[in-house]
Formats: C-alpha cells, structure tokens, sequence
C-alpha cells in the first residue's frame, strides 16, 4: 500500500504515477486532493473544464465530469489507465482511493511526495469552478 501525499503535486505526473503503480498491483491511496496542483493558466482551466461539463448529453449517458476535488483527481487516473471498464484497467481503478484532506487512520502514517514541481502559472483544484 503506497500512500501518496497530493498536496503540491502536478496532477498530470500524479495520475501517471499512480496509475502505473495501480497496474503493478499496488493499493493507492491519495491524501490532500484538493491541493493536487494543475499547471496552466487560471482562466484556461477553467474555460476548458467549464465547457466539458456544458458538452454532455442527458444524465443518464453521460459523459459526467465530476465537481467533488476527489473525484476530478480519481477521473485523471482513470484516464492514465488501459480501459477502465474491463480487464487489468477496472482491477486498477478499484485499488485506487483518494481522499480530500487526511483521515484520521491515515494520519501518522508514512507518506510519498510524487514529483513536487513549483511553476509560476498553476491552479489548485480547489480554486476550480
């Protein structure tokens, strides 16, 4: 069981990570998501997520792009996997956890930092509309 510490991460080199160590048999979980970082300009993240949400068709089909920080960051995992609905994909998919925040079982526990990157122009998934 890796346990990864999200905050100040680049989400793209996160979701790699992860998902790469997912496929390898490894449980993931992932803590602090909503501090996971999104290198960019703020407006054209928030444009481009905007529009995704506006594009799909009636709720049932989807596709459904979520709001929760969790699940934007579980999403882009999925994205890294191979398909996620059959396979070694969707066995990946459900050793992945992220949280927002810390819970408390996993408060005094060891943590990784993947790939910590400082750029000028970044958003936090947190700031996202």
């Amino acid at each position: 069981m890796k346990i990864i510490d999200g905050e100040g991460c680049v989400l793209g080199r996160l979701a790699s990570f992860a998902a790469k160590e997912a496929l390898k048999g490894e449980e993931i979980i992932i803590l602090n998501c909503e501090k996971v970082i999104i290198t960019g300009n703020k407006e054209n993240i928030n444009e481009k997520i905007e529009e995704r949400r506006k594009r799909h068709g009636d709720s049932q089909k989807g596709p459904i792009y979520p709001r929760q920080k969790d699940r934007i960051v579980k999403r882009a995992i999925r994205g890294m996997l191979p398909d996620h609905r059959k396979g070694r994909g969707k066995e990946a998919y459900k050793r992945i956890k992220c949280y927002t925040g810390i819970p408390k079982e996993y408060e005094n526990k060891e943590k990784i930092k993947v790939f910590n990157l400082k750029k000028d122009k970044y958003v936090k998934v947190e700031e996202l509309k």
